[in-house]
């Protein structure tokens, strides 16, 4: 294959797996508590006998932009945000511990505690059971508080703990189920100085505006690459024509 022809094939494959990085960004630009990624291009060299100037494309998801975003008040007493750094604990579709910001939290009918996306969040016991109750308040340390059902309004009883966590940022990586984890595959230790408000939810950090630019750009560099294709099929095809006149 031409040499010419291979890197402009992986310059347009690795403009595509950029775009997909930039549109799932743009995709959860409303996704509570979503942490952008990031995505970068970087020359490799090609391997073999060739040309010193001879290269090709890659593009791969260096990190997550960790940055904080706003808070949305909703006035609901089980959505929660964090203040600052810090990450709640919840148990993935994999039954390992893994870290969200995304605090929309709800009480099945078996009373586990769980995301909007329906994983147990976990406690510093376990994944977090709520007892049937009249009311249930969650402080600013997650300690959560319950009105046991049938209760007097005042007799109140503190049933466990929201984990909350804050290992170092670069330790962590996102998985491709968009959760958290430490790179070394060990849970995290609970931080106690870790805040959360109640009443609010944490939006997505994500810059819509300046995705959307990116995806065009990207486009843009997808159709020059694919031009370059075309080219380099041209001068084969002229190239094989000059060696049968000969």
């Amino acid at each position: 294959m031409d040499k010419a022809l291979y890197i402009a094939m992986t310059g347009a494959k690795n403009n595509m797996m950029a775009q997909t990085a930039r549109s799932n960004n743009l995709a959860n630009a409303n996704t509570t508590g979503f942490k952008a990624d990031y995505e970068q291009a970087r020359a490799m060299p090609v391997f073999g006998s060739h040309h010193p100037t001879r290269v090709y494309s890659l593009s791969e998801r260096p990190a997550t932009d960790m940055s904080a975003a706003a808070f949305i008040e909703t006035g609901r007493p089980l959505d929660l945000a964090i203040q600052g750094d810090g990450w709640f604990a919840v148990q993935s579709n994999l039954g390992d511990e893994a870290y969200t910001r995304s605090g929309d939290f709800m009480v099945d009918a078996s009373g586990v505690l769980r995301t909007g996306k329906g994983l147990p969040v976990m406690g510093e016991g376990g994944p977090i059971l709520i007892p049937p109750s009249e009311n249930i308040e969650i402080g600013v340390d997650g300690v959560i508080t319950i009105q046991p059902l049938g209760a007097a309004p005042n007799e109140l009883a503190q049933i466990e703990r929201i984990k909350l966590v804050n290992p170092d940022k670069q330790g962590l990586e996102k998985g491709l189920d968009g959760l958290m984890r430490q790179r070394n595959g060990e849970p995290a230790e609970a931080d106690a100085e870790v805040l959360v408000e109640s009443g609010f939810l944490e939006a997505s950090n994500v810059n819509a505006a300046a995705e959307l630019i990116n995806i065009l750009s990207l486009s843009r560099q997808y159709e020059m690459q694919t031009k370059m294709m075309k080219k380099a099929d041209e001068i084969s095809a002229a190239a094989a024509s000059v060696m049968r006149m000969s």
